[in-house]
Formats: structure tokens, sequence, C-alpha cells
């Protein structure tokens, strides 16, 4: 990380901006960019280089940053490295996550189930997110990243809700919260990921809840 540090120093002198090291960062690098423009024109060139078949081993601070017209300092003060940046630009691509109330239970369980409906259908029309994901289960950093700042609050979410919906009384309270939040999510996975010649119709998500909800064994006469 010394020699990224540097690297990040060197290209702040010569755009005019603060070293990283002991002195305050004159543009937060995550949630307030200067410039709006700037950040989209930077996301697209990567976006760009990628559909024209560059691999992501390969994009470097340098190139993308020339293809976007900005200087390298003008990332740094964004991404502290690519991995954040891929991160971002996978989020760009995908449907946005939709809110969810905080309050509800089983309401916002369907909020977050439709949200992994709609994403695989966004990755199974995109043949460029297709070899995004591929590519970045191949590079353990940048999937770690990937993981650990896009998926693991999604899973904050869905737990969160299954345990709104227990108190609630909407779920039973005598299973464990993570198994019963693998019920639901399991078949989602499973359609979007696992088959993804499976159908992904409008009312997955009710039929899924419905059939959990329901319980699988036969109707007792």
């Amino acid at each position: 990380m010394q020699g990224q540090d540097g690297e990040r120093d060197r290209c702040a002198a010569r755009d005019g901006g603060e070293p990283s090291a002991g002195a305050a960062d004159p543009e937060p690098r995550r949630g307030r960019p200067r410039s709006a423009a700037a950040e989209r024109a930077i996301l697209d060139a990567v976006i760009a280089l990628l559909e024209a078949g560059e691999p992501l081993a390969g994009l470097s601070i340098e190139r993308i940053a020339r293809t976007a017209g900005v200087g390298k300092a003008t990332i740094y003060r964004r991404w502290s490295g690519k991995e954040e940046l891929f991160v971002d630009v996978v989020r760009d691509m995908e449907p946005t996550d939709p809110p969810v109330s905080g309050t509800a239970g089983l309401a916002d369980l369907r909020v977050i189930l439709e949200s992994m409906r709609t994403r695989g259908l966004a990755q199974r029309s995109s043949v460029l997110l297709v070899n995004i994901f591929a590519q970045m289960k191949s590079h353990p950093k940048l999937w770690q990243e990937y993981s650990g700042t896009v998926i693991a609050p999604r899973r904050v979410a869905m737990l969160e809700a299954v345990r709104r919906a227990v108190a609630a009384g909407e779920l039973r309270d005598d299973l464990d919260v993570e198994l019963i939040d693998d019920l639901f999510v399991g078949p989602m996975l499973v359609r979007t990921v696992h088959r993804p010649d499976a159908p992904l119709p409008d009312d997955l998500v009710d039929r899924v809840i419905a059939a959990l909800l329901g319980g699988l064994a036969p109707a007792r006469v």
C-alpha cells in the first residue's frame, strides 16, 4: 500500500492537491465528490474500456484517467484503489437497491427479494455484467471488496427484516433467524445465479413467500 500511497501523493502534487499522508484530503473520496461530472466520466470510462474487451486485471488508473479525460489524482481522491472503483462501476450498472421502510417485516422482506429478482434479470440481459462477475470471482481481493461493501449490507438488511417479521408474529419464533433468512434467499439465489436459464416471472417472489408460509407438507384431511 505504501507504493500506492506514494503514487497518490505524486498525482495530487501534480494536480495541485494535497498529499494523502498527514494532511486532510481536500475532497472526500466517497460520498461527496467535488464534481459529479468527473465521477460520471470515470465510471463511463471504465465501462467503455470493458466493453472494448479490456480485462479488469489489465486496466490501470493511468489508462482509466486518460480515457475519462481527468488526472489520476481525481480518481484517487474518490477511490483508494482499483478495487473500490470497480465495485462502484458494478454498482452503477446494477439496478439501484430499493429503499425499505426499516419498520416492516414481511413487506420489507418482499422488497429485498424482488430486488434480487430484478438484479438477476439485469445481469442476464447484460453480457458485460456477466463477464465482469466472472472476472471478479477470479480476483479474490476484488471479490472480497464487492462482498464486503455490497453483498454484506444486503444480507444485514434481509436479516433485520426477518427479525422484524418474527417480532411482529408474521414468522415463527422457534426457528433460527439465519435459517429463516436462508430459506427465503435460497430459492432466489438458485434462480438468479445457479440456474441462469430458469424463469424469473413477475410473481416469483410472491410464490416463494406463499410456499414458505404455507409449508411444503401436504394438507392434512
